[in-house]
C-alpha cells in the first residue's frame, strides 16, 4: 500500500495477469443492506441471494432484489412479492446454458409481470403496486420496473446510470402521449370553477402512474408491461440503490450516493432513508 501522493509502478506482466484473472471471476461478491420507513404498511421488499437453478451446463446461482410500493391497500404488493419471481422463471425455457438464460431474461420478465397482473386482477381486488425487480447473474444486471420507484447504479469508475424508468405522468411525456393516443385522458384533479390541483393523472381512475401491477379499477390505459434494462458490469463492480419515490422525491441520485459513501450496506441504506 502506498501513502497518499506516492506513485507506484506496476509491471505490465502483473497487469496482464490481473486482467486475465479478473475475467475468470464468474460471480462478483454481492453485499446488501436494507432499511425502510413505511407509513401505511404497503411497502414490501424481496431479497433472495444464491438462488439456484439447474441448467443445461450445470448448476448456477443468481440473486434477486425486489421493491414493491403498494397503494390503495397492500394486497397487490404482497401478491406480487409472492408470485412474480416464479412467473418470470416459468417463462424461461428449460435446459438453457448460462448465456442463453441471461439472454432470455428480458422477455421472461415482461411475461412474468403481465401474468402476475392478470392473475391478481382475477381476484377482483382494486389495489396496485409499483415494482422494481433486479436480477443479478454473474456480472449481468437485469432490471424490470413499473411505477415510480427507481434503481440507480454507480460504476466502480464513477459513472451514474438509471436502470429503471419513471412512469409518473408528471415527468414522462412518452407515457402521456401513449395514453392520450389510445383514447385516455391526462389531467389534474378539477375542483370546480376551472381550478386544477395536484399531479397529472390518468382518467378514468385518477392514477398518477401510467404503469403498475393491479389497479383493475383505473381502466385499460394503466399497463403492467415493464421497462427492462440489462447491463454487463466491468469487474470494477459498483453500487446499486433501489428505492421508492419516498427517497427520490427528496434526494437526487448524486446526493443519495454521496451521503452514504464508504459505509457498510446496512448503514448506507439507513442513512439514505434518514
Amino acid at each position: 500500500m502506498s501513502s497518499k501522493g506516492e506513485h507506484q509502478t506496476v509491471p505490465l506482466s502483473v497487469l496482464l495477469k490481473r486482467e486475465s484473472e479478473s475475467e475468470k471471476i464468474e460471480n462478483p461478491e454481492i453485499l446488501h443492506g436494507q432499511a425502510s420507513q413505511s407509513k401505511k404498511g404497503e411497502d414490501f421488499t424481496l431479497l433472495k441471494t444464491e438462488c439456484q437453478r439447474a441448467m443445461g451446463d450445470g448448476v448456477a446461482t443468481f440473486s434477486v432484489f425486489g421493491l414493491f410500493d403498494g397503494h390503495n391497500g397492500s394486497a397487490a404488493a404482497i401478491y406480487t412479492k409472492e408470485n412474480l419471481l416464479n412467473n418470470v422463471l416459468s417463462a424461461i425455457p428449460a435446459d438453457l446454458n448460462r448465456d442463453e438464460w441471461v439472454a432470455a431474461l428480458p422477455r421472461a420478465l415482461v411475461a412474468g409481470f403481465v401474468k402476475t397482473d392478470k392473475d391478481f386482477q382475477a381476484k377482483a381486488k382494486t389495489s396496485g403496486t409499483t415494482v422494481t425487480f433486479v436480477i443479478i447473474d454473474g456480472w449481468v444486471v437485469t432490471v424490470a420496473s413499473v411505477g415510480d420507484s427507481r434503481c440507480i447504479f454507480e460504476s466502480g469508475e464513477g459513472g451514474i446510470y438509471y436502470l429503471s424508468a419513471d412512469h409518473r405522468l408528471e415527468c414522462n411525456e412518452e407515457e402521456r402521449e401513449r395514453i392520450t393516443s389510445s383514447g385516455g385522458e391526462v389531467g389534474r384533479l378539477n375542483t370546480g370553477g376551472g381550478t386544477q390541483i395536484g399531479p397529472l393523472r390518468c382518467w378514468p381512475g385518477g392514477l398518477c402512474l401510467s404503469r403498475s401491477i393491479g389497479d383493475m379499477d383505473v381502466g385499460e390505459y394503466i399497463v403492467p408491461v415493464p421497462y427492462v434494462k440489462q447491463v454487463k458490469l466491468s469487474t470494477a463492480g459498483g453500487r446499486l440503490i433501489i428505492s421508492s419515490d419516498g427517497v427520490w422525491d427528496v434526494l437526487s441520485a448524486e446526493v443519495a450516493l454521496d451521503c452514504c459513501r464508504g459505509m457498510s450496506p446496512d448503514a448506507a441504506a439507513a442513512q439514505i432513508v434518514k
